[in-house]
């Protein structure tokens, strides 16, 4: 694990279009469990950015978070 949790220079087009403060609150709700030792997914941090810029309801993000936890769940 790094010792710090830079997912906006790992996947800067998932960043793109967001304000400073929408940036700041999706690596901010990755940091709790990135300090328990999971690895942020590109998967999990798309489905956050593109609820937070509108692109997906609550109802979508969170069926899509439910899919994302079932495939880890059966690997």
């Amino acid at each position: 694990m790094s010792k710090i949790l830079d997912l906006e220079s790992r996947w800067p087009e998932l960043f793109a279009g967001l304000g400073s403060q929408s940036r700041n609150a999706i690596v901010q709700a990755f940091v709790a469990s990135w300090h328990e030792g999971w690895e942020p997914n590109r998967e999990d941090v798309e489905n956050l950015t593109n609820f937070v810029r509108g692109t997906y309801d609550r109802a979508e993000y969170l069926r899509r978070a439910g899919a994302l936890a079932t495939q880890m769940l059966l690997k």
